[in-house]
């Protein structure tokens, strides 16, 4: 049987780190190695790692996530490479289904769908969580939106990789702080490989619990996709630029506001927006 590589970067992720290994320990392929790289965690994330005999802690001095992808599959001896996520979980057959997959040569990377769970028990994080589950809240990442059968995808959350896939295209861009696994896809769909979403095999998101941190987080996700033509050609599609045409369009009434023609257009596309986000309320 060949051998899976769980490839785990982190940095203070006291709060999930169990959860997530005790997922991936528990899982019903028997043969996987979990290596999980550290960026010099400040909180209780080491101790926690310590206690496993069955992992392996690497440093990641940089701190940035590809930089730590990247040393994490270096040092991979499996067949298969999993890109795993501290905040995640998964379901005992989630390392099984994708791999079946990849052994029956429908892909080069299988990648099961995401359940988001709100980050505690409050309003507000249930809130986020469920924003986080819905088209209109998350756009076009067909794995979030609890899809019920099997489909090629330009990208998937917490892929399975087939070892030569990094041989053939390269790792992470270790330039990209953010949205690496963007610029990572474009360079594997231009090189004619698939991406398979397998929706029975799940994993379980905690999403941030609070508005800032959701804000910080998706404010330099975005903030990335543009710093990110600086160190890639193709980096991004067009409908990573939606949110920020949008953006534009809200400030474009300092600008509009005199001129009637321009003003009912501008008033009638946010009447419609306020609308639609009561409607999916």
């Amino acid at each position: 049987m060949k051998k899976v590589t769980i490839v785990i970067p982190t940095r203070n992720e006291e709060k999930h780190i169990k959860k997530c290994i005790d997922s991936i320990l528990e899982n019903d392929y028997p043969e996987k190695e979990i290596i999980v790289v550290d960026g010099m965690s400040s909180d209780r994330t080491r101790e926690i790692l310590k206690k496993y005999k069955d992992i392996k802690i690497i440093d990641n001095p940089e701190k940035i996530t590809p930089i730590a992808l990247n040393i994490g599959i270096e040092n991979a001896t499996g067949d298969y490479i999993m890109i795993s996520g501290a905040h995640s979980t998964y379901s005992k057959n989630y390392i099984s289904e994708c791999i079946k997959r990849l052994d029956e040569g429908k892909c080069e990377i299988a990648g099961g769908k995401v359940i988001t769970k709100p980050g505690n028990d409050t309003k507000k994080a249930i809130a986020i969580s469920k924003v986080l589950s819905h088209p209109f809240g998350i756009g076009g990442a067909r794995y979030r939106i609890n899809p019920q059968k099997e489909m090629y995808v330009d990208t998937v959350a917490y892929g399975i990789y087939k070892r030569e896939v990094f041989e053939k295209v390269g790792t992470f861009n270790p330039n990209l702080v953010r949205n690496q696994d963007i610029e990572m896809n474009l360079r594997i769909k231009n090189a004619g490989m698939r991406i398979l979403l397998v929706p029975n095999a799940e994993s379980y998101y905690y999403a941030r619990d609070n508005f800032k941190s959701l804000f910080k987080n998706n404010f330099q996700n975005g903030l990335w996709v543009i710093l990110s033509t600086k160190y890639a050609k193709k980096a991004f599609s067009l409908r990573h630029l939606v949110p920020l045409f949008f953006v534009l369009f809200l400030l474009s009434i300092l600008f509009v506001y005199k001129i009637s023609f321009l003003k009912s257009v501008y008033f009638s596309i946010s009447a419609l927006y306020l609308f639609l986000n009561i409607f999916f309320l």
